[in-house]
């Protein structure tokens, strides 16, 4: 989602951005479990969550774009020949991302959903090798066979004559790690032009105006919605969305992409733990061990 810093950081720096980069894994992490209770305990639907989300978050970044950086706010709205690809990128990067990635959870848990959604960096690195015309290395090779091992662990609890994990889990946590692939790849050209409040607040406002007439959230509100569950929606838009995105980015500039992606494995581990202790989510050995495979995939794909 960011770009790769070539220059030397002072220690200080590296710091900050290491604080920041965890700070925004850490609110996706728990922004999971959050969403897991809103479905469970409101009957929150999924679309409805994705599209308020989308809709008040990228009213926020658009408001920070308006403040920091308004030339390049209006020079995007300005830009007509670029509405295709913002509606292109909101598509694929933000809306089938939300949806799936909520999809996901509602199926599994919030500690699972998260760590399936750690394999688009396998995505990421076929189009890389794609695009290189060349093979995997080495390393790259034993990361794609653990996360392979690992994804099988957790779909099938050990016994590959069974499938304990939902079908439709497995499948929208697939969707969902292609969908954040693309987010590193598809709006790269548009944010190095707009700067990234821009580009995510149009993403995220499409994203939420494509969604209204399907969902119609002014109809479709949970009934039970107490302060509680109003409390977690302000969390997870504000936190859990606008706040990790932002913190997540800041950590990037400062870092770069590489160290951004290693300490970005705080995401599952936040989201395992906050399920355990949150909503009671209960995981087996083979579980937390296909779980480490995949975040071990991490450290070697890149």
């Amino acid at each position: 989602m960011g770009r790769r810093v070539t220059f030397e950081h002072a220690p200080r720096d590296l710091a900050v951005g290491a604080a920041l980069t965890l700070a925004g894994g850490t609110l996706w992490g728990v922004n999971a479990t959050v969403s897991k209770i809103l479905m469970d305990h409101y009957q929150a639907d999924p679309l409805w969550i994705a599209c308020m989300r989308e809709l008040f978050t990228g009213a926020l970044f658009l408001a920070c774009a308006g403040v920091t950086t308004p030339r390049l706010l209006t020079g995007a709205l300005r830009d007509r020949k670029s509405y295709p690809r913002f509606v292109g990128t909101a598509i694929v990067c933000v809306l089938l991302s939300q949806i799936a990635y909520l999809n996901s959870i509602d199926w599994t848990n919030a500690g699972t959903a998260t760590v399936l959604q750690t394999l688009n960096l396998l995505f990421v690195l076929a189009w890389v090798c794609l695009r290189g015309r060349r093979l995997p290395g080495r390393r790259e090779s034993v990361g794609v066979a653990l996360a392979f091992v690992g994804t099988v662990l957790i779909a099938t609890g050990g016994d590959l004559t069974t499938l304990t994990l939902p079908p439709m889990g497995l499948a929208w946590g697939l969707a969902n790690a292609l969908a954040t692939a693309s987010l590193s790849i598809l709006p790269a050209s548009l944010i190095a032009r707009w700067g990234n409040f821009t580009v995510n607040g149009i993403m995220f406002l499409i994203s939420g105006i494509l969604l209204c007439p399907i969902v119609r959230p002014w109809a479709t509100a949970p009934a039970g919605l107490d302060a509680l569950g109003v409390g977690l929606m302000v969390f997870t838009v504000v936190g859990g969305t606008f706040g990790a995105y932002w913190l997540f980015l800041t950590g990037v500039m400062r870092i770069g992409s590489m160290r951004a992606t290693m300490l970005g494995t705080v995401e599952p581990v936040t989201a395992t733990l906050s399920a355990v202790l949150l909503t009671g989510a209960v995981f087996t050995p083979t579980d937390l061990a296909g779980f480490a495979m995949i975040i071990a995939m991490v450290f070697l794909v890149r």
